[in-house]
């Protein structure tokens, strides 16, 4: 593959071009469940808890904090899991990115780099996710259609 007519750089172990064909398909559906299921583990404690989250979302001046609970639960189920398995991939990562984006210069900025660095990351990855979209081994390719 190139990209602006450059082409990859030639191995240093040349004999383990066979197993780099055969991983590197796989490396961004890695990232992207990677990316999916960790946000999931955020989003699953939020279910059922619409108003200890809500009060949260009111104490860091975010209005209308029930609607935006409610959405930061889908999005980090629902839409987690979806970015899991790639389906609405670009949709769903967009969203959880800006959800991050929010978490990250609104409530941890303030607090220095350190508490907002990790934020920092997975919202670039899942930005990243949204311009790529699912990648080849994704539900959204598999249907044939992406959003």
């Amino acid at each position: 593959m190139t990209y602006n007519n450059r082409a990859e750089p030639r191995l240093v172990l040349p004999f383990l071009r066979p197993l780099y064909e055969t991983l590197v398909p796989l490396s961004w559906p890695i990232i992207r469940c990677t990316a999916g299921l960790l946000l999931f583990v955020h989003g699953y404690p939020k279910i059922g808890h619409a108003d200890a989250v809500a009060a949260s979302m009111a104490k860091n001046g975010l209005e209308p904090a029930v609607l935006i609970a409610y959405l930061v639960t889908f999005v980090e189920t629902v839409g987690a899991l979806c970015v899991a398995v790639g389906l609405f991939t670009r949709f769903f990562a967009a969203a959880a990115a800006i959800d991050i984006a929010v978490i990250t210069f609104h409530v941890f900025l303030p607090r220095g780099f350190g508490a907002y660095e990790y934020l920092l990351m997975w919202g670039i990855i899942l930005f990243a996710i949204a311009l790529r979209g699912g990648g080849p081994y994704s539900l959204d390719r598999l249907l044939g259609k992406e959003l």
